[in-house]
């Protein structure tokens, strides 16, 4: 159990020092979409060789899809159902106004599978995933950066935006608690819908708000930095 803290801590912990890294400077327009856009490529490996893959190997094609979709369903709800906080919102005109609360929802809906994952795979005896763990950190970092920069720029307190990644954080790291705590009673057909679930929100996240977001600050560049983010992710899944 103590790993499972500790390593979870570590893992959810790189959203805390995103969040403080936007905090304590400004960061031009042009460098958070180049942050964004290596993410973007990150995630889209961890999706494809951490998540999907993982769990067609473990179960199939079945429960991988099913959690695909209620991943999905699950993120375009909830974004939907913030979108009356945000009155000034309009999805024709200007998305950085939801791209802040966007990341900030996608972490959640992505990082809680992840990491649960994470738990189930130390409570197995397989050791902490180096690949898994790495891509878990450095896809947190861009998402709460660019979250937190936005938030900040349109009129956020700190404190709140601060408060809100720590909050985020928290239950991340709780999930990979739980994970090792149910190991025992999860089955394979459950680890790989959990795996299709992160996916799923995954997906619609970078579609919704990362990867506009990315190219609308980034420009041109933000293809090329999405690809080597890519690249460098899927160069560290090969690590055993």
């Amino acid at each position: 159990m103590a790993a499972a803290t500790g390593w979870g801590a570590l893992a959810a912990g790189s959203l805390v020092i995103g969040a403080l890294l936007a905090l304590v400077r400004s960061w031009s327009d042009t460098v958070v979409g180049l942050v964004l856009s290596f993410g973007a490529g990150a995630l889209i490996s961890a999706v494809s060789f951490e998540l999907a893959e993982e769990g067609i190997e473990l179960a199939g094609g079945r429960p991988v899809g099913i959690g695909l979709g209620a991943g999905a369903l699950t993120y375009f709800a909830l974004d939907r159902i913030l979108e009356p906080v945000h009155p000034s919102v309009d999805h024709g005109q200007d998305v950085s106004k939801t791209a802040g609360v966007g990341l900030a929802l996608g972490a959640f809906l992505d990082g809680i599978p992840e990491q649960l994952v994470l738990g189930i795979g130390l409570a197995g005896g397989a050791g902490v995933s180096v690949s898994l763990l790495v891509a878990i950190f450095v896809s947190n970092l861009p998402e709460s950066i660019g979250s937190a920069s936005e938030m900040l720029g349109h009129g956020r307190a700190p404190r709140a935006v601060i408060g809100l990644w720590v909050a985020v954080a928290a239950v991340c790291a709780l999930a990979t608690i739980a994970g090792y705590a149910l190991a025992d009673a999860v089955s394979d057909e459950f680890k790989a819908w959990v795996d299709g679930f992160a996916a799923g929100a995954l997906l619609v996240m970078l579609v919704d708000s990362m990867i506009p977001e990315a190219a609308r600050k980034a420009g041109r560049t933000a293809g090329l930095m999405t690809v080597l983010g890519f690249a460098v992710a899927a160069g560290l899944s090969t690590v055993s």
